[in-house]
């Protein structure tokens, strides 16, 4: 029998040859010597903080792979977490034992970093004069002459490999994501099928759609919201998300489907256009269109779609924003497949689903409402 004050020896001395390991393996190439101001800047207690070497690894991954969106510099990106986080006239520096360098910060909440030897020497970490907690931090690639409300989702891989690689999501404090990372287990995050990495929207988010040639999808709903129409965060999960004040905001992609390709366009619709919208797919099955036709953009309400449709899973927004989700299925489908299992021709799986969103504007009426395809979900 192992003892519990055994194993937890043996785990931290597990964990530790890990870290001697992964470090003799990431450290940054060397920087060039460079002038080092030292400043004195005031900076908030307990400060929003991260590692400056670990930031320079993500500058050298997003080198390294810059071949997957050629023509995109490199900046990163603060954003609010909590309601009352003042997001103007941020300041940011990099600081080390023995100098602090301020860093310029653009209007729009985006930095670049330059590598700096001393920095690097020190372990300087780069800090903001926000309390921790109260910002996020993101990796921001974005390929000029794209339309209005575009994303390439060339971009949006090299986000998530770079954001993972500098550390920049918040709140990965248990003891197995940090094993995971000393192990390099997140240098693949991102190329999972359905990596749950939050982007957030300009705006509060509607739809989110990948195109590429005349193919056409919508992001399904459970990749929006942080999934909360599936399973609604507690309060508890909300406060230590990053998506906590941008849920409405947030969405996640099919990263490490390679059927998309990076030059793949991925669509935003916001809840707040102020547009009448109807998206069909035709690939929807017949019950969930008969369900679509129930619903008159600008006028039904939610009693109205209450009635004709039945039951949703729902998420309210602050904004006064609501989105109902309904997956249906076509019965005479589901039937006919049962059936040919039961004689043996074909084994019973899982029966494909229409997916039917509707969006409420903050007076209770139904102003966009999108139909996806006939798909099988799978959880």
């Amino acid at each position: 029998m192992i003892r519990r004050g055994t194993l937890n020896l043996c785990l931290f001395a597990f964990v530790l040859a890990a870290f001697s390991v992964a470090h003799a393996q990431k450290d940054p190439a060397p920087a060039k010597e460079s002038a080092v101001p030292v400043l004195t800047i005031t900076t908030a207690r307990d400060p929003v903080d991260k590692s400056y070497r670990r930031m320079v690894l993500g500058m050298e991954l997003f080198e390294k792979n810059h071949h997957i969106a050629p023509q995109a510099p490199l900046r990163f990106k603060l954003l609010p977490r909590h309601k009352g986080t003042d997001m103007s006239r941020i300041g940011v520096e990099i600081a080390g034992d023995t100098f602090a360098i301020p860093v310029k910060v653009a209007d729009d909440s985006t930095f670049t970093l330059e590598r700096i030897q001393k920095a690097l020497d020190e372990d300087a970490s780069v800090r903001s004069n926000r309390k921790a907690l109260t910002m996020t931090w993101r990796a921001e690639i974005r390929s000029p002459g794209l339309p209005p409300d575009t994303r390439r989702l060339g971009d949006l891989r090299l986000e998530c490999a770079v954001g993972m690689e500098a550390d920049l999501v918040s709140n990965r404090f248990s003891a197995l994501q940090r094993i995971a990372d000393l192990l390099g287990a997140t240098r693949n995050y991102c190329n999972r099928a359905k990596p749950r990495y939050f982007f957030f929207a300009e705006r509060p988010v509607f739809a989110v759609t990948l195109v590429s040639g005349a193919r056409r999808e919508p992001v399904l709903i459970d990749m929006l919201y942080a999934g909360a129409l599936d399973r609604p965060l507690t309060e508890r999960e909300l406060a230590t998300c990053d998506c906590e004040v941008l849920l409405d905001r947030a969405f996640y992609l099919p990263l490490g489907d390679r059927s998309w390709p990076d030059d793949t366009r991925v669509e935003l619709e916001y809840m707040d256009d102020g547009r009448l919208t109807e998206t069909t797919s035709p690939a929807a099955n017949p019950a969930a269109i008969r369900a679509r036709e129930s619903i008159s953009i600008g006028k039904s309400t939610k009693a109205d779609v209450h009635a004709a449709v039945g039951k949703a899973k729902t998420v309210r927004f602050e904004n006064g924003f609501e989105v109902w989700a309904y997956r249906i299925i076509d019965q005479a489908k589901a039937k006919a497949a049962a059936a040919k299992a039961r004689s043996g021709a074909e084994e019973e799986g899982p029966a494909p689903e229409t997916e039917l969103v509707v969006l409420f504007d903050p007076s209770g009426t139904a102003t966009k409402v999108r139909l996806g395809p006939d798909v099988v979900f799978t959880d």
